[in-house]
């Protein structure tokens, strides 16, 4: 059975039940810094990846993108860290997200250097690139244990592109 997903704008409300939106309008604070040079936008996300002994780690990622119509037929989650994705490239990407492999899942459109940080267990399909080959910037957790859990989900969802 195949179902239509229907893409939504990523929102900082929308996403919140699965982490937050990395973007400049989600700082904590804003405050000058180097000489008043340059503005930091303070405490994006909250990176939580000391569970079993575990430490943050930064990685790189190139994804290539993907030809729509797409299908989504797995989700997956990271019990032990959150994992999140800073696109360096301003090309759109999709995210994917479901409160557990039996709901339905949603799906997001990141735009204009819009960055997501997945909660710790939340629910997600893999990196999905759109358009062009894209470069991520990857906060998560390095460290022993079992991080990655998989799962083939029920009924298979198309992505809906009439909102891409």
């Amino acid at each position: 059975m195949l179902q239509t997903l229907i893409v939504e704008a990523l929102t900082r409300a929308a996403f919140a039940p699965f982490g937050e939106v990395i973007e400049p309008e989600a700082a904590q604070r804003v405050y000058d810094i180097n000489q008043g040079t340059t503005q930091r936008f303070h405490d994006l996300a909250l990176i939580d990846t000391l569970s079993a002994g575990g430490r943050p780690i930064v990685s790189l990622c190139r994804a290539q993108p993907r030809v729509l119509p797409f299908v989504i037929n797995m989700l997956e989650c990271h019990p032990l860290g959150s994992q999140a994705f800073i696109p360096l490239t301003d090309h759109p990407y999709l995210v994917v997200v479901a409160l557990n492999p039996e709901s339905p899942p949603r799906a997001f459109v990141a735009r204009n250097g819009q960055g997501v940080n997945y909660r710790k267990g939340a629910w997600h399909h893999p990196l999905i690139a759109l358009d062009a080959v894209s470069e991520f910037l990857v906060i998560d957790r390095g460290g022993g244990g079992d991080n990655c859990d998989e799962v083939l989900l029920p009924i298979e969802y198309e992505v809906e592109t009439a909102l891409l």
